[in-house]
């Protein structure tokens, strides 16, 4: 089996393969691999926010992958889908951006986008450009490809309609317009994260009545934010932007916990599966402290959107010599603390994870200086942490806990 001058090897499919949740369907994608060209690799993104974080970086990661052994990257700035907003796991109608936001997120996903890709590798293509010159007549004809039955089967939707809220039209047209981009891209394989599944579909159905050959579905999975549980998301403030400053970048990382360092290992770094896998067993062994690991990891991170190795070594140095003031130790306890509000007083938190006896010695000893939150001294009482986050709390010289709230 050929590719280019590349031969088809175990190793290299392992690595396409690696991290994804599901492939649809794995025999036609196999079978594509064999043709021997490079193939077409759409993913599309929707410009909704100006900053991208680490959790859209796992589609961005497995695009990087394809191009290293040669496929043709088509990374798609939804401008024109944009405006329609993407219905997908919304309970109610989403607002639509306007024209100048749409195009303002897009510049700056370009720029972020080539700290991972080679630009001169890579397709920037805008929907906008095809579905602008689409006439009214040519979208009804587009939109009669599809049933209303058939959108009603996805999960969001279904839930909508059978609780009473309300579907706008637009909405349907949503995954129709994602689906024809794959058919005017001509896609062999488009990635999305899980909850795309509805809509990476219709792009293989539309292309089938359009007569070219189904394009492979590759589903990524989602990727959890700084407390373990939620997806990663600015709204709820347990991201990792891919613009954060390297020492913010690396204190972010080194705050997850150990089990979900592993998480992040498998979708987020380029390191092979086989060094990976080393670290576990020597973690597992107890032969290897996890924190030592994590460090590799932040300092891959850190290197990667912010020009090398130098800046991963010095953000690293920074981090120790933040908490080295505090002697952190190896082993700190990890505690889990959860909240119905959207923040916690940060006295109740020492509190309610035994930092402290009770509210009014956390708030004495705040105001001695004695309360520090990854290696920052706090120095208000009434300090609201958000839930959803991740900290190294210290009270005193000897009491520290790595609290999640969530």
């Amino acid at each position: 089996m050929f590719f280019g001058e590349f031969k088809l090897q175990e190793e290299v499919l392992n690595n396409l393969l690696r991290g994804t949740d599901e492939i649809l369907v794995k025999h036609e994608f196999v079978k594509k691999l064999e043709e021997g060209r490079p193939l077409r690799i759409k993913a599309g993104f929707d410009p909704t926010a100006p900053d991208l974080h680490l959790g859209h970086t796992v589609l961005i990661n497995k695009l990087k992958q394809f191009q290293d052994v040669g496929h043709e990257i088509l990374f798609l700035i939804g401008d024109f889908t944009g405006m329609i907003g993407d219905p997908t796991g919304k309970n109610i109608t989403r607002k639509p951006l306007t024209q100048e936001e749409v195009l303002e997120n897009a510049k700056s996903y370009q720029e972020q986008v080539f700290k991972i890709l080679d630009p001169d590798k890579t397709q920037i293509v805008f929907n906008s450009t095809w579905m602008n010159a689409m006439s009214s007549a040519e979208l009804i004809q587009l939109a009669a490809k599809h049933t209303v039955a058939r959108m009603l089967e996805r999960d969001d939707f279904n839930k909508r309609y059978k609780g009473g809220q309300a579907i706008a039209i637009h909405e349907f047209l949503y995954p129709l317009i994602q689906g024809y981009d794959s058919v005017v891209m001509k896609a062999d394989v488009e990635l999305g994260g899980t909850d795309q599944k509805f809509n990476l579909l219709v792009g293989r159905q539309l292309q089938e009545i359009y007569g070219q050959s189904p394009q492979v579905v590759i589903t990524m999975p989602i990727l959890e934010g700084l407390d373990g549980v939620q997806k990663m998301s600015k709204s709820l403030n347990n991201y990792i932007g891919i613009a954060d400053a390297p020492d913010d970048m690396f204190g972010k990382i080194m705050s997850i916990s150990d089990d979900l360092m592993w998480r992040y290992f498998e979708l987020l770094s380029f390191e092979k599966m086989a060094v990976i896998n080393g670290y576990k067993e020597k973690c597992t062994l107890g032969v290897e402290n996890p924190r030592n690991i994590k460090y590799e990891l932040a300092k891959e991170i850190v290197s990667r959107f912010h020009g090398g190795v130098s800046a991963g070594d010095q953000a690293m140095q920074s981090f120790i010599a933040q908490f080295q003031r505090g002697a952190i130790p190896d082993d700190i306890s990890e505690i889990t603390l959860k909240m119905d509000a959207e923040s916690y007083c940060i006295a109740n938190i020492l509190k309610d994870a035994g930092l402290t006896s009770s509210t009014s010695e956390a708030v004495r000893m705040i105001n001695q200086g004695a309360v520090k939150i990854d290696g920052d001294k706090v120095a208000d009482p009434k300090l609201a942490v958000r839930i959803g986050t991740s900290h190294i709390y210290q009270v005193g010289k000897r009491k520290f806990a790595r609290i999640t709230l969530s």
